[in-house]
C-alpha cells in the first residue's frame, strides 16, 4: 500500500494548525517550507497535488493580539478572515520559489452536499489542476456557521479525495501515526495497518490536539481515513515532519487500506459528514420501498415530522421504532409536512397543484445508513 502512495499521481494532502501555526507565532513559515518543497518535489516528477489546509483561524490570533482560540462565533470568524489572507500569502510565496501557482478553493457544507453547489465545485478543482495549478482548500470559516463549531477539515480532505478522484488521502499531523493508546504514555503501540473496523477494536482515541489552535485530533483522522477507504482511496496517516518520506513511500505512519468502492461524491458526504436537521418517521411499506426497493420516500408513507428543517437540508429517515435506516435531502419545509403525511402525490396534486406532486425525498438523494 506504501507502494500506491509513491506512485500516487494525484495526491490529497491535508495538514493540521497545530502543525503549521501557533496561538503566539502565528504560521511558523519554516514548517511550511518543508511542506512546500515536498508537496514541489512531487510536482516535479508529474503528480498532481491538492492541499488541504487548516491554520487560517490560528494565523489570524497573532495579529488580533489573542492570546488563546476564541469561544463566540463572531471572534472565530474575524480570526479566519484575517488568518486566511496570511495563510495563503505564505503558500503563495513558497511555491513561487519553485515556479508553482497557486489556487484557493474555499468551501462549506452546502457546497458538496447541495446538487447545484457540488458540480460546480468539482469542475473548478479539476480546471485547477489541468491548468496546473497546486490548489489550496480550506473551509470557508468566515461565513460558515456550523462547519467552525462542528466540522473539521479531516473530513473535507476525505471528500474532497473523492470529488477530484485522488489515488490517495495523506494526513498530516503532530503524532506519527495511529497508536492503541495515548502515545505520549509508555506502551502504547503504533497501528502500521488499518484494514478495516476490526483493527481499530480497542483502540483509545484522544481529542483535541495538545497545540490548542485547531478543533480536529485523532478522533477525526481516523473518521476521514474511514470515509475514503469506505470510497476505494488508500490513506496514509503520517506527522507532518516526515512529510517527504511519507509522499516516498517509506514505512512511516498509518496506512488505511480501502475497503469499499467509490459512489457518489455527494453521497458519501450525506452518509458520513453531514449534520441531519430533523428526522421523518416512515411505516414498514415506506421502510421496505425505500430500503429494500432503492424508491423514493412518498407522503403517503410518512407518519411523523420532527425538527425544524428546509427544503433541500438533511434528514434521517427512521422506521417505526426510531432507528435510522437512511438519510436524505429533504424537499419540503418542516412546516409543510404535516397536512401532506399520508396522502397520495395523485391526490395532493390534484387539491394543491402540480408542485407537490414531487417526492418528499427523492431516491437520487437517499442513502443508505448502516447501524
Amino acid at each position: 500500500m506504501r507502494d500506491a502512495v509513491a506512485g500516487a499521481q494525484r495526491i490529497v494532502v491535508k495538514i493540521g494548525s497545530s502543525s503549521l501555526t501557533s496561538v503566539d507565532a502565528g504560521v511558523d513559515a519554516a514548517q511550511v517550507d518543508l511542506l512546500v518543497d515536498a508537496l514541489a518535489a512531487c510536482r516535479a516528477a508529474g503528480r498532481e497535488v491538492v492541499l488541504v489546509s487548516s491554520g487560517a483561524i490560528a494565523a489570524g490570533l497573532a495579529p488580533l493580539g489573542l492570546h488563546a482560540r476564541p469561544r463566540d462565533l463572531a471572534t472565530l470568524q474575524a480570526a479566519a478572515s484575517v488568518g486566511q489572507g496570511l495563510l495563503v500569502a505564505c503558500y503563495t510565496e513558497a511555491f513561487a520559489r519553485h515556479d508553482l501557482t497557486v489556487g484557493q478553493v474555499l468551501l462549506t457544507a452546502d457546497d458538496v452536499v447541495r446538487r447545484s453547489h457540488y458540480r460546480n465545485a468539482q469542475r473548478t478543482l479539476s480546471r485547477l489542476l489541468g491548468l496546473g495549478v497546486v490548489v489550496v482548500v480550506n473551509e470557508n470559516d468566515t461565513v460558515a456557521t456550523e462547519e467552525i463549531r462542528f466540522g473539521d477539515n479531516d473530513r473535507l480532505a476525505a471528500l474532497v479525495a473523492h470529488l477530484v478522484r485522488a489515488d490517495v488521502l495523506v494526513l498530516l499531523s503532530d503524532v506519527d501515526g495511529l497508536y492503541d493508546g495515548n502515545p505520549r504514555r509508555p506502551g502504547a503501540r503504533k497501528i502500521d495497518e488499518v484494514r478495516g473496523p476490526a483493527d481499530l477494536a480497542g483502540v483509545s482515541l484522544g481529542r483535541r490536539g495538545a497545540a490548542g489552535v485547531g478543533t480536529g485530533g485523532m478522533v477525526t483522522k481516523v473518521e476521514a481515513a474511514g470515509i475514503a477507504a469506505a470510497s476505494g482511496i488508500p490513506v496514509l496517516l503520517a506527522a507532518a515532519t516526515d512529510v517527504q518520506a511519507a509522499l516516498g513511500g517509506a514505512e512511516v505512519g498509518t496506512v488505511f487500506h480501502p475497503t469499499g468502492r467509490r459512489t457518489s461524491s455527494r453521497l458519501l458526504w450525506l452518509a458520513h459528514a453531514s449534520t441531519p436537521r430533523g428526522s421523518l418517521r416512515l411505516d414498514a411499506g415506506a421502510v421496505a420501498a425505500v430500503v429494500q426497493r432503492r424508491l423514493s420516500l412518498l407522503p403517503a408513507g410518512v407518519v411523523a415530522v420532527d425538527g425544524d428543517f428546509a427544503a433541500g437540508d438533511p434528514v434521517d429517515l427512521v422506521d417505526e421504532t426510531g432507528r435510522a435506516v437512511a438519510r436524505g435531502l429533504v424537499n419540503y419545509d418542516a412546516s409543510e409536512l404535516p397536512a401532506l403525511l399520508g396522502r397520495s402525490t395523485r391526490e395532493l396534486a390534484a387539491e394543491r397543484g402540480p408542485a407537490y406532486e414531487r417526492e418528499v425525498v427523492h431516491r437520487d438523494d437517499i442513502v443508505l445508513l448502516r447501524r
